[in-house]
């Protein structure tokens, strides 16, 4: 769930990835997927102006394009890397902290993020926009955890798979087309695939990913109630906030239980600014440069950038069967998008 700045982010999500909270304001142009990032016109700042944005003013047709084009694409390539890479240095923390002190500390770094980039005015909100608000704040906290504890049990690549299944059920659940019923029934499949019974199997640790799995479509559901009813990222900064404020006891047992060492907190902070600050601000680049369709269809890999991350830096191989599996689940995600229209 790494924050992201905008709706069109959620939207792209429910056909793509994230733990990340987006912000959402409401009823924007889904043509253009720019519209609603925060800073451009719905966010604590003023909008651009096109003739003082050097991203708005007309330039050369035939360079300019490619290379906003290129860059989008490169910032995309290493969100995701960042994104898989902080979940991974995380895992480092996990024996001494535990997944549940690791996440109160991504949190707390979530929460200064997007708590400066969204300055809630708090005292204006009204018990109407609170409660979606703290609905999010639980949601973002529960999914993190749930997706952390996965990680711990069954590895980072299966982990983020499953969890990746929330935004394709909200992407598939909304289309009466023939072709999103068929991803659906590959996605299927490869979850009982995934799931099969063996001496081995993790049943906790899968039931956490799935769980991860429904807290991230829920959010993606949330955000689109608090976009309509808090303006800009306010209220996502709110519950990004109220989310940390609820793992502070948290933090304060763990750290009383068993006193963290100097490198177990370099290893949870590090994670919370690969996983929320840097997918951020990346997020509000890309988005400038690239169409959301072509932002979710990047997003929806993210399953085989986090099974590669746990190969290559945390040697946990995969047979090829869970390898078939993700692929299939990424390939009903992308197929869905390739085939729709608009």
């Amino acid at each position: 769930m790494r924050p992201a700045p905008a709706s069109r982010i959620a939207a792209a999500r429910s056909t793509g990835t994230a733990h990340r909270i987006p912000s959402t304001p409401a009823d924007s142009d889904p043509g253009s997927g720019l519209d609603s990032v925060p800073g451009l016109d719905s966010g604590p700042g003023p909008s651009p102006d096109p003739a003082s944005d050097p991203d708005q003013q007309p330039t050369d047709p035939g360079h300019q394009p490619t290379a906003r084009r290129f860059a989008g694409v490169a910032t995309m390539i290493g969100s995701g890397l960042s994104n898989q890479t902080g979940a991974a240095i995380g895992s480092h923390a996990f024996p001494v902290l535990g997944p549940i002190g690791v996440v109160a500390v991504r949190q707390y770094v979530a929460a200064i993020v997007l708590l400066a980039v969204g300055r809630p005015r708090l005292r204006s909100f009204t018990w109407w926009q609170w409660r979606p608000v703290v609905a999010l704040a639980v949601v973002f906290g529960t999914m993190n955890l749930s997706l952390y504890t996965a990680i711990d049990r069954i590895g980072l690549g299966l982990a983020v798979t499953l969890e990746f299944l929330g935004p394709l059920c909200i992407a598939l659940a909304a289309s009466r087309r023939r072709a999103d019923a068929c991803c659906a029934l590959v996605a299927a499949a490869a979850v009982v695939t995934l799931m099969r019974p063996r001496p081995s199997a993790d049943y906790l640790g899968m039931g956490l990913g799935l769980l991860a799995a429904v807290c991230w479509a829920s959010y993606i559901l949330l955000n689109r109630t608090v976009g309509r009813r808090v303006p800009g990222a306010q209220g996502s900064a709110a519950a990004a906030g109220l989310s940390a404020l609820m793992f502070l006891p948290v933090g304060i047992a763990v750290a009383v239980h068993q006193p963290p060492t100097a490198r177990a907190v370099a290893y949870a902070v590090t994670a919370g600014v690969l996983s929320s600050a840097v997918p951020y601000l990346a997020d509000l680049f890309t988005l400038r440069r690239v169409p959301a369709q072509a932002f979710g269809l990047f997003m929806s890999v993210n399953p085989v950038l986090a099974a590669m991350v746990g190969w290559v830096g945390l040697g946990q191989n995969l047979g090829w069967t869970e390898w078939t599996s993700i692929g299939a689940i990424v390939a009903a995600n992308t197929l869905s998008i390739l085939t729709r229209r608009g």
